[in-house]
């Protein structure tokens, strides 16, 4: 195990000897959302005709998603008999609280697919505010869903929904590894990789077409770039010493890494195809967790070159780092959001104890978003109005999402078993 490791990541690295009889890590999550937000739209969400004979409940999946997002508080639409094509009584749901109304159906087609339709209406105005329509297998009903609930946040607040989004993280079961890729709900989780030997520090490609982890199936800290639709994977850096901490530029054709190579762990970027690295900068100490800002000319990293791990930021060209984090005494894991304005990372507080915080880059102003002790590995949505980060709640482990200010949270973890190492994949391509 390098020193990197042990300073700044809590990963299992530590404690590798851990349960080896633990639970087996179930695939399926079941969404929690807590908090009420100070400024909230009312939206019903009718029970889509016909979806009593889909294996999925389109109105639930499309509720949840936008609940989750902090920004919409949902009015009781139980008993509710409408479709698409129906006009409401837009008096009735404004009597009911609703400022909107979301409506459709679900039929089984001959060929076995389904086609999902739906309406969103204005009940304040009585406007038609559009719909869609899909035709999809059983097993895109939930992306349908999730689209769905996209078209209406968008609609709504005229920002991009980030529900037909994907999370990729690692999950520990007994002496076994798997890197998964899910739903940004965290339901539809499929196996990208498993291992008997830890796999850490996933991190999507720009293109969401990739996945650029760290894995130490050689018996040491080896990079590759994983396909995800083929599987098909390629080894990045293989260098002596320890090869870690891969972070894409935003441009997708290169990573930034951490190697020990040269003597101690400094970093470097290499092409996304593999070949020489070029090093950033000469240190004496530990430089590590490299993020690139959106724009790709600075990185933001970890360093103990003032005697503790803290926020650093470099050109992405090399130079001389300028210190970030001033608050506290110990600080890892930085992330910046897609728009350039947060930057999300990890405290340690009160002696023991990890906390997701958040600053504002043009003010320096830091906030503490969590109540929990073990946060980890923050992310932010590609839409930069939610993080995602592992923790422990109520003694289990879990993936949990946050608004910016705190107030609502969502817990996406599975009953049992070690979940970490989210990572928020980006906006797809239509």
């Amino acid at each position: 195990m390098t020193t990197q490791f042990s300073l700044f990541r809590r990963t299992w690295l530590a404690g590798l000897v851990l349960s080896a009889a633990a639970a087996p890590v179930l695939a399926q999550f079941r969404v929690e959302v807590k908090g009420v937000g100070l400024t909230q739209l009312p939206i019903a969400i009718a029970p889509f005709k016909g979806e009593d004979q889909s294996p999925q409940k389109i109105a639930a999946i499309v509720q949840a998603d936008l609940e989750r997002s902090g920004l919409f508080r949902a009015v009781d639409a139980a008993g509710v008999a409408l479709d698409e094509a129906s006009r409401p009584d837009v008096a009735l749901w404004r009597q009911r609280g609703a400022d909107s109304l979301a409506v459709g159906s679900v039929i089984r087609l001959a060929d076995g697919r389904f086609d999902v339709r739906f309406r969103l209406w204005n009940v304040v105005g009585g406007q038609d505010l559009g719909g869609q329509s899909y035709t999809v297998t059983t097993g895109d009903l939930r992306l349908a869903a999730h689209r769905i609930a996209d078209f209406i946040y968008e609609k709504l607040t005229g920002e991009r929904g980030v529900f037909s989004t994907r999370i990729t993280y690692v999950t520990k079961a007994g002496s076994r590894f798997t890197l998964w890729v899910a739903d940004a709900d965290g339901e539809n989780s499929q196996t990208a990789l498993a291992s008997p030997e830890p796999i850490i520090s996933p991190a999507w490609s720009p293109d969401g077409l990739r996945i650029a982890y760290v894995s130490f199936e050689s018996r040491k800290p080896v990079i590759y770039v994983h396909e995800v639709a083929s599987g098909r994977r390629r080894l990045i850096a293989n260098f002596r010493g320890s090869n870690s901490a891969p972070a894409w530029s935003p441009d997708g054709r290169s990573l930034a890494v951490t190697l020990s190579r040269d003597g101690g762990s400094q970093l470097y970027t290499i092409d996304a195809n593999g070949g020489e690295p070029r090093r950033l900068m000469q240190s004496s100490g530990i430089d590590t967790e490299p993020a690139y800002a959106p724009d790709g000319r600075t990185i933001y990293f970890v360093s103990d070159r003032g005697g503790a791990p803290q926020i650093y930021k470099v050109s992405s060209s090399g130079g001389n780092p300028e210190r970030v984090s001033f608050s506290g005494a110990y600080n890892i894991s930085p992330t910046v959001s897609p728009d350039g304005r947060w930057l999300a990372y990890v405290s340690r507080v009160n002696g023991g104890s990890f906390k997701l915080q958040l600053m504002e880059l043009a003010t320096g102003n830091v906030t503490a978003l969590t109540d929990t002790s073990a946060d980890e590995s923050p992310s932010f949505a590609p839409n930069s109005r939610l993080l995602m980060y592992s923790t422990q709640q109520q003694g289990r482990e879990a993936l949990m999402t946050t608004t910016l200010d705190g107030k609502i949270k969502a817990r996406l973890g599975g009953r049992t078993g070690d979940i970490r190492e989210p990572d928020w994949g980006p906006f797809l391509k239509p």
